[in-house]
């Protein structure tokens, strides 16, 4: 294999239709430099990692590393940079919505200058967040001022997709990543133990041209988990954080159901206290399987499924909390204090079997998925779509 100066990193899911036309792209801008790319795939459902591999066939700057029972843009980046031995590192989406003409200047300019790292920005003169929605505007916005980035370095996007990197930098904050969610950029700045070496240079976001967005309001609370496992990550599961806020939460609906339910409704204890737990059961998984395992979220009838071994395993975990604290509570334990054990045992316990039952990584359902795309893929693709 030919030595290479630059690599490109390339996260993609169901992004099929967009990353031939971008390879394309490259080869224009990239002519005078010595690049190879590399496309994390996380097991696309529309075939994106098979068509990719055709194209390799031709192309001997492309690898693709297909992903299986793994999710998140921030994690296949990692594992991509870290596949490299290119001194500089690119990343960058499949989406055609990042200019890739820039590159060249963006390669340039980390050699040229000695520098960590280049971003692409949109809030710079000469850089503009294109026809962005207003919410996802200030969303970007707010994002930049909660990171504390400052602290690090002087940007004015760290909120990017879009950046050059030197892989010695990368690889000496490797290791501190989190790999949550979709802001690596800035998951490698607030990783850094020190002032970083960085320039930036504008550039026009576009709009996608096929596929659909995967920002959502998700994506925002997974920032804010980000942020929150800089501050403590190193001590606690920011999972099980999660997973015990959603807890807490559903702790005071239940005692406003049963509370209404016994002044309006006038229904008995028992009645009352089944309905809240029921319903209060069903949103803590509802909520968990949104947020506290977005990565691994449960839909259509593998959400039933997940719905019952859910109920099941917390209804068991109730059992244990009232076993314990009233065991407790029987040897002299203060009755607050003794709720609150009962109540930490039950949140490990529900968590610790839910995390190896409800949100256990099928296997299954996503080998099936795959050999479909492949048969699509085979049946479809034209061999002339190596050579476009």
């Amino acid at each position: 294999m030919p030595p290479y100066d630059l690599c490109i990193v390339i996260p993609t899911l169901d992004e099929r239709e967009n990353i031939g036309l971008l390879l394309e792209k490259l080869r224009s801008v990239l002519a005078s430099i010595r690049y190879e790319v590399i496309v994390v795939d996380d097991d696309s459902p529309d075939g994106t990692a098979a068509f990719a591999k055709r194209l390799t066939r031709t192309q001997d700057n492309l690898r693709v590393l297909h992903r299986i029972g793994r999710r998140g843009l921030s994690s296949a980046c990692i594992e991509g940079m870290l596949a490299t031995s290119a001194p500089y590192i690119a990343v960058m989406d499949a989406d055609l919505q990042h200019d890739e003409t820039i590159l060249p200047e963006m390669y340039h300019r980390i050699r040229s200058q000695d520098l960590d790292l280049v971003v692409g920005s949109r809030n710079i003169d000469g850089g503009s967040m294109g026809e962005f929605s207003r919410w996802r505007l200030r969303l970007s916005h707010l994002g930049r001022r909660l990171s504390g980035v400052e602290r690090h370095a002087s940007l004015t996007d760290p909120m990017s997709g879009f950046f050059v990197i030197r892989r010695s930098f990368f690889e000496r904050v490797a290791h501190r990543l989190t790999g949550r969610g979709f802001k690596i950029l800035l998951d490698i700045v607030l990783s850094s133990d020190g002032r970083i070496r960085v320039s930036e240079v504008p550039y026009r976001f576009r709009l996608r041209q096929h596929g659909h967005s995967k920002l959502d309001l998700i994506v925002g609370l997974e920032y804010l988990e980000l942020i929150l496992d800089k501050l403590i990550g190193d001590y606690v599961s920011v999972r099980f954080v999660l997973f015990t806020l959603v807890g807490t939460l559903g702790t005071v609906i239940h005692l406003l159901l049963l509370g209404a339910m016994l002044k309006i409704e006038r229904l008995s204890f028992v009645d009352s206290q089944t309905c809240a737990t029921g319903i209060v059961m069903i949103l803590n998984y509802v909520m968990n399987n949104s947020l506290t395992y977005r990565d691994r979220r449960r839909r259509g009838a593998s959400f039933l499924l997940g719905m019952l071994t859910f109920c099941i395993a917390c209804s068991l975990g109730v059992v244990a909390n009232v076993g314990i604290s009233s065991e407790a509570f029987r040897h002299g334990m203060p009755w607050a204090l003794a709720g609150v054990t009962g109540l930490l045992f039950s949140g490990i316990w529900n968590y610790g079997v839910t995390a190896n039952t409800t949100w256990r990584q099928s296997r299954r359902s996503a080998e099936h998925r795959a050999q479909a795309a492949a048969l699509v893929e085979d049946s479809t693709v034209p061999d002339t779509a190596l050579h476009s």
